[in-house]
């Protein structure tokens, strides 16, 4: 099992497989963005696994700029791109490039049917959506040809929208206002943070998913990779150290599930079933 961490600022290191890295004006949903020539660096020095993140809707007149961005990628032997939408499957075929794809379509990786249809599409990997539980999880690692990634600790991402909503809210209030704004949702009681940027805004959930109690399980059924982003997790660099210890141990040591007991007893939906009911 292969740990990979995105981290909230640049030039850390981190004693895990590998990294995921958003590339600046092609991707959403994270704090940290990379030009190009960055990731061209970080290739030449970093010896493990490269993940770039190409996960934003894309217009007809981005699709030139696309196909070089990919192409670009491609000759850099990154060893994946997290996408979206399907342009990027689209223009991957059309240019057969070597270029690793990760299925990173959030709410709709949920089943190992519809991996599989991504499998045969020529796709690599996929990004397991945060809102199924371990169970369900499992059995697509095991059914599967697709080879699974399961984000196991962070503040997730829980949506996203193309609108300015934060600037639109302030706008309406006739202010000036951040980026940034942290939200109760009235019906839960939930806390996000929501952030703007030039392509839209992000809602994060305020409350960290803690997985340390599921890597066992995740690590006996042989899932390939599992992910921690930084954003909002206090000590990271201490976690990813001591969570890739704890992996090449074989999951056995119980301090570590005791140290990590401090990050909170959330663990999203791992054992929490989603039902929708009719009314």
């Amino acid at each position: 099992m292969k740990l990979l961490v995105e981290a909230s600022s640049k030039n850390q290191e981190f004693s895990s497989d590998g990294l995921i890295v958003a590339l600046e004006g092609y991707s959403v949903e994270s704090v940290c963005y990379y030009t190009m020539d960055e990731i061209r660096e970080i290739r030449k020095q970093y010896s493990g696994e490269i993940f770039v993140k190409v996960n934003r809707n894309f217009l007809n007149e981005d699709l030139d700029s696309l196909r070089e961005v990919l192409k670009e990628l491609d000759s850099l032997s990154i060893d994946g791109v997290f996408f979206y939408d399907l342009a990027v499957l689209q223009i991957h075929k059309e240019l057969s490039l070597s270029l690793p794809l990760v299925w990173n379509q959030t709410h709709m990786v949920n089943n190992y049917r519809t991996c599989d249809y991504y499998y045969e599409k020529g796709v690599t990997y996929a990004l397991l959506g945060k809102e199924i539980t371990l169970e369900e999880i499992k059995e697509i690692i095991e059914k599967s040809k697709i080879t699974c990634m399961v984000e196991v600790i962070s503040r997730p991402s829980v949506a996203f929208s193309k609108r300015k909503l934060v600037s639109n809210y302030y706008s309406d209030l006739g202010e000036v206002g951040e980026k940034e704004l942290l939200v109760k949702e009235k019906v839960t009681g939930d806390y996000y943070h929501v952030l703007e940027d030039s392509y839209g805004t992000c809602f994060f959930l305020d409350t960290i998913t803690n997985g340390t109690s599921v890597m066992k399980d995740l690590y006996d059924c042989h899932c390939p990779y599992i992910i921690m982003r930084e954003y909002g997790i206090p000590s990271f660099q201490e976690l990813v150290s001591d969570t890739k210890d704890y992996i090449e141990g074989g999951c056995k040591d119980e301090d570590y599930l005791l140290k990590y007991k401090k990050l909170g007893d959330s663990t999203n939906f791992f054992f929490k079933k989603t039902i929708y009911k009719v009314k």
